[in-house]
């Protein structure tokens, strides 16, 4: 399935459907569960790539986890990690990377994670220096990348650091190596990211602080299993391509169900809501983590301009976004992301590349883009640089356009969604 073709919807789009679990908040309900005394039982595990990595590298640590009927039951022995006899494959997982790097940071092991080709090319500085700053000696590629070597210690020393960067994987790395550190954590800057790990540790008996713009952690904290079990919802991000499609194809109504709706991650409805966009959120109870559904209905749309404050709420449906105001009526400028020139590919690079190739309107910055619609759209090939989310954008923008677009790498969907492509045929009856 390297190359797909995604024909236009030749009818409106209805549906109720659910999406995979959260990866974000799936990696750390493993790594929390690992570090803690005791049993947790986790559902909802999405089976993406991702995922899988970060399962893959805690049981080459010597953690057991064991598969029962829909559910993982992870055996936690407080962190207690044993030494790998490889390098740490993390796929193409920049979050299996950095949380883990904080874990190990803290271990008194020798450990080199590794990934794919594209991984080897994320930037990985952002978390060595405030590691070394901590104690543990972290030696990058080039000084640069992964292959990372970590030769963590068990005399890791708590710090007062300033976030240069909006990064919940940073932000997340810090926290966990905070946990086994000696001395108290205080994370102060650019904090404005996901806050999945502040919502999880409080649930495993973790303490954390939240107040006048710092994050503070005590060191030294013992964290318990989970007595029920840890349902993940479903992934906002992947639910974002079913809400786009309803808001561009005419007369459609999609309905999805069981999706978390933490506030940081509810971006990509708020600008689209600010678009014009027809949506329904619909809360329910949660744990840890706010969930519910989300019904949209097709609506006229409108330009609009994303700002860089916005732009951490929203930056995996950034590409999407793009898609999306290729079919509204003016101009929408999306400043303030350069970070998305340092995912699974140069997203600014991908989509406008391929944007243009299927006869969007669409300019590069150096930090954004802006999109002038409506577009006359028409098919084409285009190639998704084996990013799962330019694969999914590029697949919503073809049910627009008067002809099928053909997709090169389409398989990388399996990296988050390996569902992806069965839903859309569901989605199109």
């Amino acid at each position: 399935m390297s190359d797909l073709a995604v024909a236009p919807a030749s009818a409106a789009l209805r549906g109720r459907l659910t999406v995979p679990g959260d990866k974000s908040i799936a990696h750390r309900a493993l790594l929390f569960a690992a570090l803690a005394h005791g049993s947790t039982r986790i559902a909802g595990l999405p089976n993406g790539h991702d995922v899988r990595s970060t399962r893959r590298c805690l049981e080459a640590l010597g953690v057991r986890i064991a598969d029962e009927v829909e559910d993982v039951i992870v055996e936690g022995h407080g962190g207690a990690f044993r030494q790998p006899e490889s390098a740490l494959d993390c796929g193409n997982s920049g979050t299996t990377m950095r949380l883990l790097s904080g874990i190990l940071s803290t271990q008194d092991l020798d450990v080199t994670l590794d990934g794919d080709a594209s991984l080897r090319k994320r930037p990985m500085r952002r978390i060595a220096t405030p590691l070394t700053e901590m104690g543990a000696r972290v030696d990058l590629t080039e000084g640069l990348h992964a292959p990372i070597r970590i030769r963590g210690t068990s005399r890791l020393q708590g710090f007062d650091y300033e976030l240069p960067v909006n990064s919940a994987q940073v932000k997340g790395a810090l926290i966990f190596a905070a946990l086994n550190a000696s001395g108290p954590t205080t994370l102060r800057g650019a904090l404005r990211s996901r806050d999945h790990s502040e919502r999880m540790l409080p649930a495993f008996g973790g303490k954390i602080s939240v107040a006048d713009g710092a994050l503070r952690l005590e060191g030294r904290q013992r964290l318990r299993a989970l007595r029920e079990t840890l349902t993940i919802p479903g992934d906002l991000s992947s639910a974002a391509y079913w809400i786009a499609a309803a808001t561009i194809v005419p007369n459609s109504r999609v309905e999805i169900t069981d999706v978390g709706l933490n506030p940081t991650r509810l971006g990509f409805i708020d600008v689209l809501r600010r678009m014009g966009a027809a949506i329904t959120l619909v809360p329910h109870g949660s744990y840890a983590e706010p969930a519910g559904s989300i019904v949209t209905e097709y609506a006229p749309l409108h330009g609009t301009t994303v700002e860089g404050a916005e732009v951490p709420d929203l930056v995996d449906e950034l590409p999407l976004l793009a898609i999306v105001a290729s079919f509204a009526e003016g101009t929408t400028h999306v400043r303030g992301a350069e970070e998305l020139r340092y995912k699974e590919s140069d997203r600014i690079d991908a989509i406008v590349r391929g944007g243009r190739r299927i006869g969007m309107q669409i300019d590069a910055f150096t930090d954004g883009f802006s999109v002038t619609g409506p577009a006359s759209l028409s098919g084409g090939a285009v190639d998704a640089m084996s990013d799962h989310r330019i694969a999914m954008a590029f697949a919503i923008a073809g049910l627009g356009t008067p002809a099928p677009i053909e997709i090169s790498g389409a398989d990388s969907v399996a990296i988050s969604y390996p569902q992806f492509f069965s839903t859309l045929d569901s989605l199109r009856g």
